[in-house]
């Protein structure tokens, strides 16, 4: 590709008082409004009066921060975005990103915990609003897992070296979904960088279990959950709550024990992801194999509270073998997990193995407003964290409403089809139109999106 015209036939002025780069914020925001944000920020956080001014209008500075968060902004001084162009022309309430900042340092964690329950409320009536959860009365997957976010400079309160020997801070987070419906945020919780990955997990399965029923997983719901939060306590919250659950199991003498005594005949072939599949042998390369037995969980327990369940085990041939060596015995590596699941074996294995959908909204985040804690404060970089998970459902409900395809896309994808997208503001009588570019690819999508959102309230 190259310019059509020479150097001197092209400039560049700063002269149009009605253009906008973040068009696709006026449905988003519409629907935020409608999912009730904004009045149940403003009903539910209130700062202590040692935040002084920073503690009013809590609505609006919420709303900001979110409306930011959803046009990309990964900082503080980034929320500028929903001040550029026109956009105060179309929105009402904006906030400057120093009043952003200093709202977010004068959280403390009894904040945050109002906070998270804006993001449960916002999250319950986007459910209502948009086809968040198909199929989540039926059967729906709650994943668990923790992550390293990570800082640089000492001035990061919380920020510690973990088990990653990376310096950061240690959020745990548990999403949502069904078969057909990617994952949304039920639940977040900032913990300092050396935190054990399953510090403070049961209550925060247990809130995050309240979360998914409130959002409509009526039915099944399955949580699963890697070794670190394989716990007593974590399972006999499932239990306690009527969830199914399926834990990745630590490789302890008891399971190692109950492996070794399986029936080697009871071993069944799987076509294990990405393996080659050789045609001449008919056989997949990886030479992936699973089988399961009962097992009781937590045997150094007393029996009341111990548990019998599905051990599932997953082998798959050690690869590191010197070429041209001949091998005298074939070793294997085992992956081991429980489950209190019916599904058949295969089954089983395969949706503990789609667990790691939850990495895919942890990138998510960190490609967006969690690229960056923006602030010295711990209880900032907290409420930063459950604003996140907010401004990543509700960009996921919007691409609900837009169409099939947007439903499932990468929160980045979404940004650039519907969020960045330009216009100008043409005022007719007492309508503003926004005018849209002619041949944009994803018009289809974003005037269902618009049309959903601007429909009289009893029609949603």
């Amino acid at each position: 590709m190259r310019a059509c015209h020479t150097a001197a036939a092209v400039s560049a002025t700063f002269d149009e008082p009605n253009l906008v780069s973040c068009a696709g914020l006026v449905p988003v925001l519409r629907l935020a409004e409608r999912a009730g944000l904004h009045a149940a920020a403003q009903q539910r956080v209130r700062l202590p009066a040692s935040a002084g001014s920073a503690a009013a209008n809590a609505g609006a500075k919420i709303t900001s921060v979110v409306a930011g968060m959803v046009a990309g902004a990964d900082s503080i001084d980034d929320l500028a975005v929903i001040r550029h162009g026109a956009l105060p022309e179309l929105f009402g309430g904006i906030r400057a990103p120093s009043t952003l900042g200093t709202f977010l340092r004068g959280f403390t964690w009894g904040n945050v915990r109002q906070l998270d329950a804006v993001a449960r409320e916002t999250l319950t009536g986007l459910s209502r609003r948009a086809p968040l959860l198909p199929g989540a009365d039926s059967y729906a997957f709650l994943d668990v897992d923790s992550t390293i976010s990570r800082v640089y400079g000492y001035a990061k309160q919380g920020a510690e070296y973990g088990y990653t020997r990376v310096r950061g801070l240690h959020p745990l987070l548990a999403t949502l979904s069904t078969p057909i419906a990617a994952a949304v945020i039920v639940g977040t919780r900032l913990r300092r960088g050396s935190a054990g990955s399953a510090k403070g997990a049961a209550s925060f399965l247990a809130e995050a279990i309240t979360t998914a029923r409130a959002t409509g997983a009526t039915g099944i719901l399955l949580a699963r959950m890697d070794s670190a939060f394989d716990s007593h306590a974590v399972v006999s919250t499932c239990v306690r709550a009527g969830v199914r659950f399926s834990i990745t199991t630590k490789q302890t003498r008891p399971v190692r024990a109950a492996i070794e005594a399986m029936d080697p005949e009871g071993w069944i072939p799987i076509a294990y992801p990405h393996a080659i599949y050789d045609e001449d042998s008919g056989q997949w390369i990886s030479d992936a194999q699973i089988a399961e037995t009962t097992y009781t969980a937590y045997p150094s327990r007393r029996k009341s509270e111990q548990i019998t369940v599905r051990l599932i085990v997953r082998r798959v041939k050690d690869k590191n073998v010197v070429p041209e060596q001949g091998e005298l015995f074939t070793a294997w590596r085992y992956h081991a997990f429980i489950t209190d699941s019916t599904l058949q074996l295969v089954q089983a294995e395969k949706q503990h193995r789609e667990h790691a959908i939850i990495e895919q909204v942890n990138a998510d985040l960190k490609d967006s407003a969690l690229a960056h804690m923006p602030s010295g404060s711990f209880a900032a970089n907290a409420a930063w964290l459950a604003l996140a998970a907010i401004a990543h459902n509700l960009t996921r409900a919007a691409g609900c409403l837009a169409s099939l395809f947007h439903a499932t896309a990468r929160t980045s994808t979404l940004r650039r089809h519907l969020i960045t997208l330009p216009a100008r503001i043409a005022r007719r009588s007492r309508r503003i139109i926004l005018r849209l570019p002619l041949s944009w690819p994803h018009r289809n999508a974003f005037s269902g999106l618009f049309t959903a959102t601007h429909a009289p309230p009893g029609a949603a």
